[in-house]
């Protein structure tokens, strides 16, 4: 699914961890954020300094956001 604005409010938050790119060049940090409205929750992934903007019991808008699965789990990203 593309093109997702969502709102809602941050009800847990995972620690960070290091990964590294495709190609091993690069190391990203990254950690997934729960976010939840009336319809429900989701994961949303975050990446490096998007980590530093999100804090549980924040309210957030994701605008033209999209969704994917990962090993089974479905997660909302955020467009760059």
């Amino acid at each position: 699914m593309k093109n997702i604005d969502v709102k809602g409010k941050i009800i847990e938050k995972s620690e960070t961890r290091e990964v590294y790119s495709r190609y091993g060049y690069n190391v990203h940090r990254v950690s997934y954020a729960k976010i939840s409205d009336d319809s429900g929750s989701i994961n949303l992934i975050l990446w490096n300094e998007q980590i530093d903007l999100i804090s549980v019991g924040n309210e957030v808008h994701v605008e033209n956001g999209y969704v994917s699965r990962f090993r089974g789990i479905d997660q909302l990203n955020v467009n760059k």
